[in-house]
């Protein structure tokens, strides 16, 4: 270590990096601006000595950095940092914070701030846009999404705000937080290096024992019972008691609007995603982490059908409504309340030859579904449909592959058989998603092969050409598969919802819908030295998705196919 580096003594920027690494931070995701002098100069810093700190990760835009901490997140189970330019940048984060609030990721989200000081101090304001930047109350932006906000005040609060931060964003259920961090305390000395081991949290909350003793005794005695579920395999552990429970009790699984892998494809008990005449049928209804079982308007439960709500946050308190009928309610996480179920389960026998029949018209049913699905997933040789290609990417991309699906891929007929490889949008829908969760899971997971799917108008939304550029410079190249349908489906689909009949559906809904001209998406990958194709021949497309999984596997280059799919 230089002489003088022995003899610097700290900054509150470097107690901050050193803490974010004992807090099992590995990726500082960052997009600077004027605020970052502290923490540009505490990296420098740990260059030259030998402290632990995070990596450091240039990020050219702020909804793609917090999309980013999302997909590092979901592969290892650890909070993530993400730092951002005082009250723009944190604008920016916004949209896919959004969708970390909606799916309990947390984060540190950190914000420089305009200098407090005009003058008189070290770090005061030098620029004009100082003035400008600063806001009565910058975190009032983000109040709504996350679960704690706090301004360093001093350099010797460092530590204990650091750990307060990770405390609360680690606590069930878990969520963001936000720490402003003023350029004059971040760049003050401090008289030592705080300790500050991380705090221990508190256990998701334990299933309530009666209650799941009740729930326990409406399974043996039902008749027709449904288990709903969106969101339990967010814990890979929960996907084997789900999975046992529904094959002892004979019991059907649906996963409408699956953000995970929550049943292998394949086992007998997964009815795919579309509740239909199941949910009509059913007298008893689990609803496992699933916070939009189904369209109230559209369909539900039959008259006298119990209905129980199941997860870490059953009642999803921070939405402003939701009025689901609901008989019982359980709160714990899917992993514990399943494993207390089963348990309470097995000294239950329940009708054995009503299970029999239920099993033996369910394994009919099945293999109806399974002969649709082969139907209408397979190469007609007009166009490519996206059944055939969620499929194709299916078989071309394997079992151990990441998927992020930001809407297109059809889950039904895209086969996933292993927790923690299926990761779609967050239900509030934030846009330009997929992408950058995949280039945070391809950081956390560097041997792995990780695939974004996306429709043309969301990776439109996810800033392609920053995309491709941190493909680039990070080494974490991912095959990106682009939907290309040259409209915003969401648009046109909502519009002939409501005015099939009116003047809007006269032109097909198109108005405010339409993306074409569309733009050769694969010339930006070219331009980042990587591996792309347009592909509209249904025939070409398995030795397209092969040429392009093998570019990432193979030569570590990045890849994308524009993949024209009319629907």
């Amino acid at each position: 270590m230089p002489d003088n580096a022995a003899k610097r003594t700290p900054i509150a920027g470097e107690v901050f990096l050193r803490l974010l690494a004992e807090h099992g931070v590995d990726f500082f995701f960052a997009n600077p601006g004027t605020d970052f002098p502290p923490v540009v100069e505490a990296f420098s810093r740990g260059a030259s000595g030998n402290a632990r700190l995070p990596r450091p990760i240039l990020v050219p835009h702020e909804n793609l950095a917090v999309a980013m901490a999302h997909g590092a997140y979901l592969i290892t189970g650890r909070a993530q940092a993400v730092m951002v330019h005082v009250s723009v940048g944190t604008a920016n984060t916004i949209n896919n914070l959004t969708n970390l609030s909606r799916d309990r990721i947390p984060l540190l989200l950190a914000a420089g701030r305009t200098p407090i000081t005009e003058q008189g101090s070290f770090g005061s304001r030098n620029r004009p846009i100082h003035w400008a930047q600063e806001m009565f109350d910058q975190a009032g932006m983000v109040r709504e999404l996350v679960k704690w906000d706090y301004e360093l005040r001093t350099p010797s609060q460092i530590g204990d705000v650091v750990g307060r931060a990770f405390e609360v964003a680690m606590t069930s259920p878990r969520g963001p937080v936000y720490l402003v961090l003023p350029r004059e305390p971040l760049s003050a000395p401090v008289s030592e290096m705080p300790p500050a081991p991380p705090r221990p949290v508190s256990a998701p909350p334990y299933p309530d024992p009666k209650a799941v003793g009740t729930l326990a005794d409406w399974i043996a005695a039902s008749q027709r019972p449904l288990i709903i579920a969106s969101y339990a395999g967010i814990d890979s552990n929960a996907v084997a008691p789900l999975a046992s429970l529904a094959e002892r009790w004979a019991i059907p699984v649906v996963t409408p609007g699956p953000r995970t892998m929550c049943l292998p494809s394949s086992h007998p008990m997964h009815f795919g995603s579309e509740p239909g005449p199941l949910l009509a049928e059913a007298d008893l209804v689990l609803v496992l982490e699933s916070d939009v079982p189904w369209i109230p308007s559209l369909q539900g439960p039959s008259a006298g059908c119990r209905v129980v709500h199941l997860g870490e946050d059953p009642s999803y308190l921070r939405y402003p409504m939701r009025s689901f009928p609901n008989d019982l309610t359980i709160a714990a996480s899917a992993t514990t309340l399943l494993e207390s179920l089963n348990q309470a389960l097995a000294d239950r026998t329940g009708d054995g030859e009503t299970i029999a029949a239920r099993r033996s018209s369910l394994a009919e049913r099945a293999a109806a579904r399974r002969t649709k699905l082969a139907e209408a997933g397979r190469n007609t040789g007009k166009k490519i449909s996206p059944e055939y290609l969620s499929r194709a990417i299916g078989e071309a991309v394997g079992p151990d592959a990441i998927i992020f699906n930001e809407y297109p891929l059809m889950s039904d007929f895209c086969s996933r058989e292993k927790p923690g490889t299926l990761f779609t949008l967050s239900p509030a829908g934030g846009l330009g998603w997929a992408v950058g969760a995949a280039l945070g899971a391809k950081l956390a997971a560097p041997d792995r092969l990780v695939v974004a799917t996306t429709g043309d108008g969301a990776y439109l939304f996810s800033n392609p050409t920053v995309c491709h550029w941190v493909e680039q410079a990070h080494d974490c190249p991912v095959l990106t598969i682009i939907f290309n349908n040259s409209r915003y489906g969401a648009v046109r689909k909502a519009t002939l919802s409501m005015f099939k009949d009116g003047a809007a559906g006269e032109d097909d809904g198109q108005l405010l819908a339409d993306l074409s001209p569309s733009p050769p998406y694969e010339a930006l990958v070219a331009a980042q030295g990587g591996f792309a194709e347009r592909v509209e021949d249904p025939d070409a497309l398995p030795a397209a998705l092969a040429r392009a999984r093998d570019a990432v596997l193979k030569e570590r280059r990045q890849a994308l196919l524009n993949v024209i799919c009319p629907y």
